[in-house]
């Protein structure tokens, strides 16, 4: 393995390095995402089932929330393409 490495020229190497820390840093930047839009439509269901009158308001709450939490992964996903090579 390390007779491989040592055969690559360095900027590969480099090249390499960077491709899996964004592909790292953009799985990461996705977690958050998903657990707040998880959390924001488990909170939404909630809400509708206790007060079924105020559903539609809660439901345009909800959306908003959706947009904004995407808005993270969105970001994350620019940064990512902009750290490949």
């Amino acid at each position: 393995m390390l007779s491989l490495l040592a055969q690559t020229a360095p900027g590969e190497f480099l090249d390499g390095l960077k491709a899996i820390g964004a592909g790292l840093g953009y799985g990461l930047a996705a977690v958050g995402p998903g657990v707040g839009i998880g959390l924001v439509v488990g909170n939404a269901i909630t809400s509708m089932a206790r007060q079924p009158e105020s559903a539609g308001m809660v439901r345009t709450t909800m959306f908003l929330g959706i947009a904004f939490t995407e808005a993270l992964a969105l970001i994350g996903f620019v940064v990512f393409i902009l750290l490949l090579p």
